[in-house]
């Protein structure tokens, strides 16, 4: 909720650097500058969703060291063997 006592420090002309903008923004809200904003229209399409699971370490070793082996990225060796262990169990 914005408290309608609040100072709101005016947006820079410019900023001399990325770093600059960041750390401004990194310290103000942008609901405060919503007057400011303006709409744009975008058009997106997920391709891919990744998920993150907590696996033991042990296995995480086991499976990067397999993929190494193997040649390929450790995250499709996990998808494909997650694939092969989900058909089975049905």
């Amino acid at each position: 909720m914005n408290d309608k006592n609040k100072t709101i420090d005016p947006i820079p002309e410019e900023f001399a650097s990325y770093e600059e903008a960041a750390d401004f923004w990194d310290t103000h809200d942008t609901t405060d500058y919503l007057e400011f904003l303006q709409p744009v229209e975008v058009d997106t399409q997920f391709r891919k969703r990744y998920i993150e699971l907590e696996i033991d370490e042990d296995v995480v070793t086991a499976l990067h060291k397999k993929a190494k082996k193997m040649g390929i990225p450790a995250n499709r060796l996990a998808s494909d063997l997650l694939r092969q262990q989900l058909a089975t169990a049905n």
